[in-house]
Parts: C-alpha cells; sequence; structure tokens
C-alpha cells in the first residue's frame, strides 16, 4: 500500500454504523423482506465451504518465498509471481488472462547504499534501514563520496555534506557545488526504516534521510566527515496484471470484481523485504474468497479476480485496469489483512451505496468491526472510474521492511478477513442492483 493524501468525505462515512463491532446482529433490511432474504442467505451457507486457515497462511507463505525476491514489479521475482498466481486461479476455475503496461521511474537500488559518519575520535558506521536510506529524490551516487558536514548557517557548501532542515536548501546546495544533503527521517516503532520506490521526480544531488535521532546528534556535534554512497537509478518497466473470470453477469445481473495487489517493494541487493502483510496476506484473502464463492453464488451472478501490479508505483496497474471493467461492477479492495487490531479500515469511493450496506452487514454477521478509514491503495483507481468499490484494510505489521514476515500475518486474521468479503458478497447476490430490500440512506440514520 503506498500513501497518498487522504481524500475528502465522499458522503459515505454514515452508513458505516458496525464501528468498533457495535450493533452487531442489528437487522437494517425493511419490514416483511428479511425473513425472506434471511432464509436464502442461511441456505447459501449451508452450502458454503470451509475456510482454510492453514491455506491461507500456505499462500502468504508462498508469496513471501525467497523465489520471488519481494515481488516488485518489472523484476523476475514479480513476473514469476504473477505467473504463480495464474495457476492458483486456473486451479479454482477460472478463466485467465494477463495485461501487461509500462511503469515509468520506479527507484531502484543496484548495490547497499554506504553511510559513515567520523567526528574526532569516533567513526561510526551506519546501517541501511536502520541508520540511513535513499530519499526518493535523491540523485545516483554510484561511488563513495568523503566531505566535510556542514549547516544550514555555514557560510561555505561547496564539496560538504549539507544537514538540512529540509528539501527547501536544494537550489542553494546546487548552485555552490555541495557534495549532497543529508535530511531528518523517522523510523517504524521497530526501528526500522520503510522502503518506498515511487515518489517526486529525482533531483540534482545525493540526498540521504538519516534516522532523526542521528541526525540530532550530529547537529549538537556540530562537525565532522561524511562519506557516503547512493547507487540508485530510475528505471522504466513492464507490469502485468493477472485476471480470472470465474462467471460473467447474466444481463441486469450484478457483477463482483475481487482485487488485490500482489507486487511488493522489492528485496534490496543485500537484504530481504517478504511483503507478507502487505499485501500477500490481501492476496490470500481474495484467492480463498473467491474458492467459497464458486460453488455457492447462483449463476446469474458475476464473479472476477484481479490480482493487480504496480500498486507499489502509484496503483498503476489498477489505473490501467479501472477504465476498461465493466460499468456497475462492485470492487472489492484488499489491501492488507494481517492484524485485524481495532477493526477493519474502510473506504468507499463511487457509487457505492449498496455495496458499502453490504458490507455494513457483513461485519455485523461476522462480528468484524469496521470503522472508516484512509484505505490509498488500488481501490481509489476503480472509483475514480466511476465503479461502486471499497478498499478494505486489516494491518501490516513490519509494513515494507525485512521485519514484514509471515509470522507476523495473523491466521485469525486472514480468516476473518475472508469470511468478511464472502459474507459481503452474499449480500450483494441476495439484494441485486436495484432492490427495495437495501434501506434508503434516511432509514440506515434512522436506525443508527
Amino acid at each position: 500500500m503506498r500513501h497518498h493524501p487522504r481524500q475528502p468525505g465522499n458522503g459515505h462515512e454514515h452508513l458505516l454504523r458496525n464501528h468498533r463491532g457495535r450493533d452487531r446482529g442489528r437487522i437494517v433490511l425493511r419490514p416483511g423482506r428479511e425473513g425472506r432474504h434471511r432464509g436464502q442467505r442461511r441456505r447459501l451457507l449451508f452450502m458454503t465451504p470451509t475456510v482454510s486457515g492453514p491455506r491461507l497462511k500456505a499462500t502468504v507463505a508462498a508469496l513471501a518465498d525467497d523465489r520471488f525476491a519481494g515481488r516488485r514489479v518489472g523484476t523476475p521475482g514479480g513476473h514469476a509471481a504473477g505467473l504463480w498466481l495464474a495457476g492458483q486461479l486456473r486451479a479454482i476455475g477460472a478463466s485467465v488472462t494477463t495485461d501487461e503496461f509500462p511503469v515509468a521511474d520506479v527507484r531502484e537500488l543496484y548495490r547497499t547504499p554506504e553511510f559513515s559518519w567520523s567526528a574526532g575520535s569516533t567513526h561510526q558506521r551506519e546501517v541501511h534501514r536502520r541508520d540511513f536510506a535513499e530519499h526518493l529524490v535523491s540523485a545516483d551516487l554510484p561511488t563513495r563520496r568523503t566531505g566535510e558536514l556542514a549547516f544550514a548557517d555555514s557560510d561555505e557548501w561547496r564539496d560538504k555534506w549539507v544537514l538540512a532542515p529540509e528539501l527547501g536548501v536544494a537550489a542553494r546546495a546546487r548552485l555552490e557545488g555541495a557534495a549532497g544533503l543529508l535530511v531528518a527521517r523517522g523510523t517504524d516503532t521497530a526501528g526500522w526504516m520503510p522502503k518506498m520506490i515511487a515518489g517526486p521526480p529525482v533531483g540534482a544531488l545525493p540526498v540521504i534521510a538519516v534516522r532523526t535521532g542521528l541526525h540530532d546528534e550530529m547537529a549538537r556535534v556540530g562537525a565532522g566527515t561524511v562519506t557516503a554512497s547512493i547507487p540508485i537509478r530510475a528505471v522504466e518497466v513492464i507490469g502485468s496484471n493477472v485476471h480470472g473470470v470465474c462467471r460473467e453477469p447474466a444481463a441486469g445481473s450484478p457483477g463482483v470484481l475481487l482485487t488485490a495487489h500482489f507486487d511488493g517493494v522489492g528485496d534490496d541487493p543485500q537484504q530481504r523485504l517478504p511483503a507478507a502483510a502487505d499485501n500477500a496476506s490481501g492476496v490470500a484473502v481474495v484467492l480463498e474468497a473467491t474458492r467459497v464463492l464458486v460453488p455457492l453464488l447462483p449463476d446469474h451472478i458475476g464473479l472476477a479476480v484481479s490480482l493487480l501490479d504496480g500498486e507499489e508505483a502509484g496503483a498503476r496497474g489498477a489505473a490501467h485496469h479501472a477504465p476498461g471493467v465493466r460499468p456497475g461492477t462492485y470492487v472489492i479492495n484488499v489491501d492488507g489483512a494481517a492484524q485485524l487490531g481495532d477493526g477493519a479500515a474502510v473506504e468507499a469511493g463511487g457509487p457505492a451505496h449498496d455495496l458499502l450496506a453490504a458490507l455494513d452487514q457483513a461485519g455485523r454477521e461476522t462480528g468484524v468491526p469496521l470503522r472508516a478509514g484512509a484505505m490509498p491503495s488500488d481501490n481509489r483507481r476503480y472509483a475514480a472510474a466511476g465503479l461502486p468499490a471499497i478498499g478494505i484494510g486489516m494491518g501490516m505489521p513490519g509494513y515494507q521492511t525485512p521485519a514484514e514476515t509471515v509470522d507476523r500475518v495473523e491466521t485469525e486474521t486472514l480468516l476473518a478477513a475472508t469470511r468478511l468479503v464472502v459474507e459481503t458478497v452474499l449480500r450483494l447476490a441476495i439484494h441485486p442492483r436495484g432492490s427495495t430490500a437495501l434501506p434508503h440512506t434516511d432509514e440506515l440514520q434512522r436506525k443508527g
């Protein structure tokens, strides 16, 4: 999942009534309809295949395996993961296709960066992603460059590493021929700097993100010599989405598209980033939910899956795919299903009233607490294309760091996410678009 600016309210927030599990079991179907529809749903659930925790966890483990090397878009590991997923969809019974698309300006380390700081008798060789990391605006610095430490108020910057408060000094640094910039950056709670592969345009100077505590220490000492290299380049690659169609919708009937991105930020040259939570966990949920739904849904309900590439590089796979999706298709995107915590974050976009109401009811039925929250992922691309879309997220421990390992993905969260998706689709199948069985907005507000 990429971090995007939070979107303004879309008018759907008031429909989500299952915050933190409140009102569990409350029925919001219209009087006179609930008995028939609950009976129909129970008949469907009676036929529901078992959701398999071991199979969910095995899918996560397979995608996080060394052979896929972190699954970055445009890499051999990412391509191999797509082929493996195509095989999984065929085993479910889907008709599988792939489609390729270009992805520009992906940041790629071609060697491990180096950074050391000497002051007096002290010499510190810092650790990549613990003490420092490449900044996305950094120019390529393939070999070590040594220079004295300078500060924002120093008179002379030429050939010096400037300890900068922010990037606003970049123009002066470039004009005066500074060696590069050192800017502060925080870490996660475990002390890692998460990896990113897409962002602002590359600048003219090397820029290194330095752990905030180390940045402060260097400022306190007020002197020293820095030696660093940042072997980074921006590359253009080819991504490939994997699509599976289980059945097309009958005329006038709804279709459901389940989506999850399978790409990660990719391994570093000498360090693994398994991408187990983001988003092997979401892919596992979508595959398992599809297995459950294929024999369960009525024949007239459409069901398709899109496993998307290039999300970490700007949701490029979804942007490529969304404009061609059948209008009115309900889109459910899962990005992160590793640690439920205090509830699943839900973001709705497009004409998602019916979809969000079905999710709300599914949350009550399954006991999964829901909360309105930003989900900056592929769901936004589908919503922007005018489709009813929701994004669901249930935590990403170790997000985009070497600590994002399989053991941190909770089986219970995978099971909860799968049941939530299955129940939501069943609700949509029972209450097709246009049915008066779904409440209007004012009824939901009165019943809330």
